[in-house]
């Protein structure tokens, strides 16, 4: 990968949890050195940096998001000392790890806010948002809908409500309170000292509260992370701190300042309308949400995703397009959660291999940096019975043989049942058969980052959608273009077969090569003339 200030733009994010990755001591619970036991095969898929989700002590009420303590490791998942052995050795085969730090809430069981309960007096009180009323700031929405009427819980010892934006047992920060912004940059530190290249800054929306607002997106939010990136620069250069917003394109802007705030944050909004623009057989959601996506500065970069650990959220669609996206994707109640789907990317494309191919085609020819989610790259199967998204959470199948190869402990002690059922059972999908199989999913998406990094113009180089001959919204085909080059990168939504003529730029007189199949193509009069098969790719380089 190449190195620099501006890695993260060149960079194949992988995310994983801990948990559910490789059981090292054989407890039933994936741990760090589990995970570095299998840092040779993320290694060997050309990931660039390792996004791991939360490992700090918790009661993994929310799965580690609810903190009770920013400086240490939960024994399930071993120590400090493995925690830095796993920098260490990430760093050794020439990758990149960035941590999640959750700043805008603790867990209930945090030193801090157990000090808080005991009277109004204490002086952790003020480390928390406290009220007499469960009134106040009516404009700010409950985020988890399905579960919660407000964001206020009563205490009965103190007789006063505390705000939360999530579950009742993440009593958010006071960030008002300067005690408070000074004991969140000292956590960045301990772990920037540690050697990590950076934090995916979890919830950053919500960080402030101000009456007549809807308590998000406040500008004293946009001030402290600004303060958080010139601590970072000044102190630990090269880091990243990628957002997680989920909001507009046009909202999230501010995140990335004047080049002087986020490094990177999600784009949330374009990942539903791949989805749609599956289903319809017509690219237009995807087009209209980069239509509305504004510029952002040089130093900057969106990452991009099909799925993750939470639930495929339908937050930035509109209502009707919500319910279309139920019915279409999650037609069991059972799938729904919150405002979203808890499905993974196969299931919610019924295992259809040239799907999935396509899903993940656009998300590496899109701009912006691609994450993949674990598993993801094998076509794993998710379980809608497990609580809450436990189901997209599931342990890594890793062989065909007991408990998938993730432990050796008795099934009854696995932190989560391993998937079962017809299609996605580790005799189905495992990394091992798959790793080992030159046809199969995971060396199909090996082969796509491995061109993708071969190929900067696919990186770096302009978007623009190719201007088709006869219109045709099935065809969601794109350029990537710099000076020297440019990839045509062609995607049939539809399971027909399209005819398709494209204009090809002038200054491009030889035939293109598909960097997918290493065919060329032949040109008349600067027209490609293609018969495009049901769901079928093109990557066609012009030179």
């Amino acid at each position: 990968m190449a190195e620099g200030t501006l890695w993260y733009k060149n960079a194949i994010f992988y995310e994983l949890y801990v948990r559910a990755f490789k059981d090292g001591n054989q407890d039933g619970h994936g741990d760090i050195p589990g995970l570095i036991e299998k840092l040779d095969y993320i290694q060997n898929l050309g990931i660039d940096c390792i996004w791991i989700l939360p490992t700090f002590p918790s009661p993994l009420i929310d799965d580690g998001y609810d903190v009770a303590d920013y400086r240490g490791v939960h024994p399930d998942f071993g120590t400090l000392e493995d925690f830095k052995t796993l920098v260490k050795e990430i760093h050794q085969r020439g990758m990149k790890i960035i941590i999640d730090l959750v700043l805008n809430h603790t867990s209930d069981q945090h030193p801090w806010f157990q000090e808080s309960l005991k009277s109004r007096d204490n002086q952790y009180r003020n480390y928390y948002v406290w009220n007499d009323s469960n009134k106040k700031y009516p404009l700010a929405r409950v985020i988890f809908n399905d579960s919660l009427e407000s964001n206020w819980t009563w205490d009965g010892h103190t007789k006063q409500y505390y705000w939360h934006r999530f579950y009742p047992q993440q009593p958010d920060l006071n960030y008002d309170n300067p005690s408070v912004r000074e004991e969140m940059l000292d956590v960045v530190k301990f772990w920037l000292e540690l050697g990590i290249d950076g934090f995916r800054a979890d919830a950053v929306p919500y960080l402030y509260e101000r009456e007549g607002t809807n308590c998000d997106n406040l500008p004293e939010t946009h001030e402290y992370l600004k303060g958080i990136r010139s601590f970072m620069d000044t102190h630990y250069p090269n880091r990243v701190m990628l957002v997680e917003a989920n909001q507009w394109p046009e909202d999230v802007l501010p995140y990335f300042g004047d080049g002087d705030e986020a490094h990177m944050a999600f784009h949330f909004p374009i990942m539903p309308r791949i989805y749609m623009a599956l289903k319809k057989a017509d690219r237009s959601p995807m087009e209209e949400i980069l239509e509305r996506t504004p510029p952002i500065p040089e130093n900057c970069q969106w990452c991009i995703f099909l799925r993750n650990h939470d639930e495929l959220t339908l937050e930035m669609v509109t209502v009707d397009e919500r319910n279309w996206m139920w019915e279409q994707y999650a037609p069991e109640p059972r799938m729904r959660l919150n405002l979203g789907i808890r499905r993974r990317l196969a299931p919610l494309l019924n295992n259809e291999r040239r799907k999935i191919q396509l899903l993940n085609s656009i998300l590496f020819t899109l701009p912006g940096s691609p994450i993949i989610y674990y598993g993801d790259e094998i076509g794993m199967g998710d379980n809608i019975w497990l609580h809450d998204r436990n189901g997209v959470r599931t342990p890594m199948q890793w062989t065909d043989g007991e408990n998938a190869g993730f432990s050796s402990a008795p099934q009854e002690q696995l932190y989560s049942p391993v998937i079962n059922s017809p299609n996605f059972n580790p005799r189905k999908v495992n990394a091992e058969d798959q790793v080992a199989d030159p046809d199969s999913l995971f060396n199909y998406i090996k082969k796509l980052i491995q061109i993708r990094k071969d190929t900067p113009v696919l990186v770096s180089g302009k978007f623009e959608w190719a201007e088709l001959l006869d219109e045709n919204l099935s065809i969601a085909a794109y350029w990537r273009k710099d000076a020297h080059s440019a990839v045509l990168a062609i995607h049939n939504l539809s399971g027909k077969r399209h005819p398709i003529q494209v204009e090809i730029p002038s200054q491009f007189t030889d035939s293109p090569v598909d960097l997918l199949t290493g065919e060329p193509s032949a040109l008349q009069n600067h027209i490609l003339e293609l018969s495009i098969a049901p769901y079928q790719i093109n990557w066609f380089l012009f030179t």
